[in-house]
This record gives structure tokens, C-alpha cells and sequence, in this order.
């Protein structure tokens, strides 16, 4: 008799994680998923990510900040998947507590109940931008994590179409905003290719995956793209990276979180990033969907 294998996915409310959570289920996976709201995942996402609850075996409501209402998160899980990040500005927490302590407790439940493999998420470029905040934070916690003594699988996506997403709806407004000359190359992917490249990493080696998709284009090409979805003439406006980096100085004295995420942004435009391609869906198409779905 074949036993079915019990997976938790942390994040499950994200860009990603919906998609994780379909996946591990078409594989015929038990899964358990850890939500702080579950009406978020009740409804598509809106970038087209899937609704999950009704697909989930088990939804644990707990706030991953408090330790206590994470005893027994594992008990009987063979895989963890976190893709657990922080993705808002918040006034009270920053990417350490998130990214790395948040995290952290997840990697101490699932050493307690001695789960076979856990599956991270963290950053692409991680060489180049060692010492942004989000950075430190994820290769803080990768570091627990080789060192807890389980198997491990560390993915590495270069940008998600969510992300992408975001330049859509810019577009929509007719108007967009570019840092610096928006000649570095990038090939993003999307969520549900990322997602079978995480399922698929349930086994194997320990080792590290870099993820990106079919398609490779420059920044200024992608909004442009955005704006032809759109039906609209590209309106562009360039800011210098000069400039960008003094008002992203200026951002941390009255608001440290929010520089940290903007620090991100930044840097993110100064490098190529470009991974091993992964995938058959297309920014083009994705884009094309976004213009004709309900507003």
C-alpha cells in the first residue's frame, strides 16, 4: 500500500505558494498549509494564482511570530516548504524578523519532529547584494538551515510574473516609472513553473536551484510590453540612479522599514538576472491575460 506523503507549506496566502499548494496536491501529496487570514486564499490571487482552501487537507490559523501556537506544526509531515518573506512595509517588523526569525521557528519545529526535507525560497543574486537587509535576513536563516542537520533544497527564483504584474498595473495608469537606463536583462517566471520545480526538489541532493523562465528581456523592454497589453502608448519616465539612491538615503531617516524594502528595488535594476529557464508560460501571455481579466 502506498503511503501518502504529507507536506506543509508556509506562505500559502503568496504569489508562490498558491501555486505550491496546487502542485503538491496534483502530485497526490497530503498537504497542510499554515495561514494567518484564510479568507485570503478563498479567492484567486490577483495575478491569477489559484484559490487554495478548498484544496488544502489541513489549514493551521497561527501568526508565526508567536512561538507557542507553533508547537506540533510538523508532527507527522515528511516536507517543509516556506516561502514565508515579507513583502509590505510594516512598522513594527523588518526582513530579520520575518525572513530570518519567522523562518527560524518554522526550521525548529520541523527539526523536533525530524521532517526528510525542507524547502526555502530566498533570493537570487544573493553574491552581488549580500548586504541588503532582505538578503542578509534569507542567507542568515539558509546558514541555520544547512547547518539543522536535515536535507535541505535552497530555490532561487530571479523574479516572479507577480512581480511583473506590478508593471502591468502601472501601465494601466498610463504612466511608469523607470530607475536608471533599464538595459539589464532578466527572464522572470511563473508561479505554477517555479512550483514544479519545488515539488520536484523533494528529492535529490542537497543543493541550491537557481529558477528562471523561457523568455529574457531588458526592463525597459518589459514595460513596454506592459503598456502594448494595455493598448497604451509607452510613457516612460527615467529617473537617474544618482538620483534614486540620494532619495532612498533621505527614505531611512524617517522610515527604516520601508528603506529596507526599497533597497531591494533598487539594487534589483543595477544587475543582470538571468537563471537556467524553467517553463513554458510566457510574459507575453501573462500580460494578455492581465488585460482581459476583470478589473
Amino acid at each position: 500500500m502506498t503511503i501518502m506523503k504529507k507536506v506543509l507549506v508556509v506562505g500559502a496566502s503568496g504569489y508562490l505558494g498558491r501555486y505550491v499548494v496546487n502542485e503538491f496536491k496534483e502530485r497526490g501529496y497530503y498537504v497542510r498549509v499554515l495561514v494567518r487570514n484564510p479568507e485570503k486564499i478563498k479567492t484567486p490571487g490577483p495575478y491569477g494564482e489559484p484559490a487554495v482552501y478548498s484544496i488544502a487537507d489541513e489549514i493551521i490559523l497561527s501568526d508565526v511570530a508567536c512561538t507557542e501556537s507553533l508547537d506540533g506544526l510538523c508532527e507527522g509531515i515528511d516536507i517543509v516548504f516556506s516561502s514565508l518573506e515579507m513583502t509590505s512595509p510594516d512598522s513594527k517588523r523588518n526582513n530579520y524578523d520575518v525572513d530570518y526569525l519567522d523562518n527560524r521557528r518554522i526550521l525548529h519545529q520541523a527539526v523536533v519532529e525530524k521532517v526528510s526535507r525542507f524547502i526555502y525560497v530566498s533570493a537570487f543574486n544573493e553574491d552581488k547584494v549580500h548586504d541588503l537587509p532582505l538578503n542578509r535576513a534569507h542567507e542568515l536563516f539558509v546558514a541555520d538551515l544547512k547547518a539543522s542537520g536535515l536535507s535541505w533544497a535552497v530555490i532561487r527564483p530571479n523574479g516572479y510574473f507577480s512581480d511583473m504584474g506590478r508593471y502591468f498595473s502601472m501601465a494601466r495608469t498610463g504612466h511608469m516609472f523607470m530607475v536608471g537606463n533599464g538595459d539589464k536583462k532578466m527572464n522572470p517566471v511563473h508561479g505554477a513553473d517555479i512550483a514544479k520545480v519545488c515539488a520536484d526538489a523533494v528529492n535529490g541532493d542537497c543543493r541550491k536551484i537557481t529558477v528562471g523562465g523561457p523568455d529574457i528581456y531588458t526592463f525597459r523592454e518589459i514595460m513596454e510590453m506592459a503598456f502594448h497589453a494595455c493598448g497604451k502608448t509607452p510613457w516612460i519616465t527615467q529617473f537617474p540612479m544618482w538620483l534614486v539612491d540620494g532619495i532612498h538615503m533621505a527614505v531611512r531617516f524617517f522610515n527604516s522599514n520601508l528603506a529596507e524594502l526599497m533597497s531591494f528595488a533598487v539594487e534589483d535594476v543595477k544587475f543582470d538576472h538571468v537563471s537556467p529557464a524553467y517553463g513554458n508560460r510566457h510574459l507575453k501571455n501573462f500580460f494578455a491575460e492581465l488585460a482581459i481579466a476583470p478589473k
